[in-house]
């Protein structure tokens, strides 16, 4: 457009829902257009124009239909929005070549008509909204310069306005046209003495969001930022400021929010220009992003540099080339080349700069982490890369989906700042009563426990405790068991032992349904035995009961050794944590070994410990043979190499039954307090699959000082025993051998 000067168009909206100070809080479709020309040269008006919009939902509320006057029959009959809109451009192109003017800009009372309502309705319906839309004047503020010790804006209205300024009040008419109407009034007597006012200052909408970058020094408004949770997982920056779409969001003001995993937790937070954005963005609160609703609170500046903040200038070059596309690469492997990459995206999909469009996560040491971002100059590049989604590269599927230059700098704080090796406190040995059974008890068909479907995943075992309520105290010690899925991931279940089957039954008949940090929780009463069954790695469903799967190589049970080596009066915390045998069934198979054995073990948890304060979180932990706590991996068929320890530790033999004959490298004297990921740290670079870890623990739950690790071949195995035999791990030199 040329200059805004020449024409305003009055224009109001209303919706199906609230209007007023609510208009577009409830995602209420537009219904109603009135709009009038005022001629600023001339000071002369035009024709007062009414549109009724027919809406996707034939639904009005009462007060609707008790303001606009409105009934259903009455919109049935009008034009959809986008037929409306080329009918208000029709009219005001007409009116304007007659007064012999070029330009015009839109007045409104408030900007709630075209932030919080057309354009956020245009973006659902994928309707692309004429030029005029992205600018305004707002009236309420051209008013506040005019009368500067008037009422707050928030509390005004067109009514209220020509009141102060003395203005005889319009004719009663219906909604929409006496707003209009007085609007228009007050903008002429604006226009004349004494005011001479002068409607230069507009408001704009943004066309897109920009992506960039955010300091860790940089000052961020706690009243700019908001957190949003219920997004897809799947969503981007730019997805996020759609369903914001009319405000105005701060360049690189969208960080998605990670988990301890580094995958996206549906969470985002928001950055926008100033308060205002924010209170209209708080205002969205579960409005819809596809058939997904979306929760938004308010969040604090503190909040948003500690995702989005970042000092590396690896990354702030990275992200430097403007209107870039972000691809996140994950699960490549460790030795991938930046050639290699390329070649696996191809031609159809060209990288910004070749090389310098790629950036490898790696560790603060080098070593790869298997991520990678990737820049691409449009969105048809982007879209043909993400086709790529789960293609082989080596003998890795990689997942690609959208980023952000927030995520990138998430994932390289996170990275850069983690330790190289994980370390646990140490433990206090604490003196602690006689448990009187097993975390497992043996399977039994007493209906003693209960089970919890559909917990939060981010729910712990204190928001498990605060759910039960004043049923806790009926909680058997160590009674409360987290599910996990394959990957480790909270699966959405519990178990819980109670002290007998008439306080399970009551659990279920009094806790089934209620919520959990806003979802509802099921709770059933279940048998030991159903119990058992799932936290050994089996299934529970409608069908009945599915065995756990027979991954791991047979070891032989105990023959020599007391259950509990200690005293009956007191346990050591290693007696406190023992676990019950892995065994899941399996074909007999042949095996010699010695009276005493190496059994493998889930570990125990040297930080989780009782006192007799009642700490809930160490009463009622997730037991060793809970997922949740679980240091082991399955060894997988096929000619795959393992490890074991050359010779047995002192406390016991490692005799070994392998499924087929396999190569097989051992190592010896690990720490006592190391877990999977530590060994698979050690082992980088040497292609070792991580369901390939087995640690194995004596009968009294202590770590053996021996573990049992695959590769993928021979070579490789006898390459890591070359490179890696008396390297230090945690202080000790390890002691690696082939085991055929």
């Amino acid at each position: 457009m040329a200059s805004h000067s020449d024409t305003l168009v009055v224009f109001f909206g209303a919706t199906a829902g609230a209007n007023g100070g609510k208009l577009g809080s409830d995602e209420r479709e537009i219904i109603l257009l009135v709009w009038q020309i005022v001629d600023l040269h001339e000071k002369k008006v035009g024709k007062l124009h009414r549109c009724l919009v027919k809406p996707d939902s034939l639904e009005l509320i009462d007060e609707c239909k008790e303001e606009t006057g409105l009934t259903v029959d009455d919109i049935l009959k009008a034009e959809p929005l986008d037929k409306a809109l080329q009918q208000f451009q029709q009219s005001v192109s007409s009116e304007l070549k007659c007064l012999g003017r070029s330009s015009f800009t839109l007045c409104v009372d408030s900007p709630l008509v075209i932030r919080q309502a057309l354009h956020p309705e245009a973006s659902k319906k994928n309707l692309v909204l004429p030029e005029c839309f992205f600018s305004f004047v707002d009236l309420k503020k051209e008013f506040q310069k005019c009368c500067p010790n008037a009422t707050p804006a928030e509390q005004l209205t067109p009514a209220s306005m020509l009141e102060y300024v003395g203005v005889p009040a319009v004719s009663e008419q219906s909604m929409g046209e006496g707003e209009v109407s007085s609007m228009v009034q007050l903008t002429l007597h604006f226009l004349a003495e004494p005011f001479n006012h002068k409607f230069s200052s507009m408001e704009t909408v943004k066309y897109k969001f920009d992506s960039g970058t955010c300091s860790k020094t940089e000052p961020v408004d706690s009243e700019t930022v908001i957190r949003a949770r219920g997004l897809p997982w799947q969503s981007s920056d730019q997805d996020i400021a759609r369903f914001f779409k009319g405000l105005s969001i701060a360049k690189g003001g969208v960080a998605l929010c990670l988990n301890a995993q580094g995958r996206r937790n549906g969470e985002a937070l928001v950055r926008f220009i100033n308060s205002e954005h924010r209170d209209l963005a708080l205002e969205r609160h579960k409005h819809h992003m596809g058939s997904r609703y979306i929760e938004v609170y308010k969040a604090t500046g503190e909040e948003f540099l500690k995702i989005a903040g970042g000092t590396s200038n690896e990354v702030a070059q990275f992200l430097s080339k403007e209107n870039q596309v972000i691809i996140r690469m994950r699960g490549l492997p460790f030795t991938a080349t930046s050639q290699e990459v390329l070649s696996f995206l191809g031609p159809e999909s060209p990288v910004t700069d070749g090389a310098e469009g790629l950036l490898f996560v790696k560790y603060p040491d080098g070593r790869p982490t298997g991520d990678a971002f990737v820049l691409f100059s449009c969105e048809e590049y982007a879209q043909n890369a993400l086709k790529k989604h789960k293609q082989i590269l080596g003998k890795r599927y990689i997942e690609l989906f959208r980023s952000t230059a927030a995520e990138v700098q998430q994932v390289l704080n996170r990275y850069m700042s983690a330790p190289l090796i994980s370390t646990l406190p140490p433990s206090p040995i604490v003196p602690v009563p006689v448990m009187a059974q097993p975390f497992l008890p043996a399977a039994s068909s007493s209906r003693d426990c209960v089970r919890l479907r559909g917990l939060p995943y981010t729910a712990g075992i204190e928001d498990i405790l605060e759910f039960m309520g004043e049923h806790t105290v009926d909680i058997k010690p160590h009674g409360v068991h987290m599910v996990l899925n394959q990957q480790g991931r909270p699966s959405g279940d519990a178990f819980i032992q109670m002290k007998s089957p008439d306080k399970s039954f009551m659990v279920a008949q009094k806790c089934h349904k209620k919520t959990m940090k806003d979802r509802y929780v099921e709770v059933f009463q279940c048998s030991t035995e159903e119990m058992s069954i799932v936290l050994m790695g089996g299934t529970l469903n409608r069908s009945g009961l599915s065995p756990p799967p027979c991954k791991l190589p047979c070891l032989s049970p105990p023959t020599a050794y007391a259950p509990f080596p200690t005293p009956p009066s007191m346990l050591s915390e290693a007696a406190l944590y023992q676990a019950p045998l892995l065994a899941a069934p399996r074909p007999p198979q042949t095996m010699t070994h010695n009276p005493a054995h190496t059994l493998a073990y889930y570990p125990p948890q040297p930080h989780l410990y009782m006192n007799m304060n009642m700490n809930y979180t160490a009463y009622y932990p997730s037991p060793p043979v809970s997922p949740s706590t679980v240091s082991y991996f399955a060894a997988p068929h096929g000619s795959m190499a393992a490890a074991v320890a050359a010779q047995p530790h002192p406390a016991a033999a490692a005799p070994l039954c392998c499924p087929s004959p396999a190569p097989w490298s051992g190592c010896r004297a690990c720490p006592t307090t190391p877990g999977v990921k530590d060994i698979l740290s050690f082992f980088q670079g040497y292609q070792l699959q991580p369901d390939a870890v087995l640690i194995l623990y004596n009968y009294s739950g202590q770590c053996s000082g021996e573990a049992l690790i695959t590769f993928h071949s021979e070579e490789i195995a006898r390459r890591a025993i070359t490179e890696r035999s008396n390297h230090p791990f945690y202080g000790q030199q390890v002691h690696l051998v082939l085991i055929n």
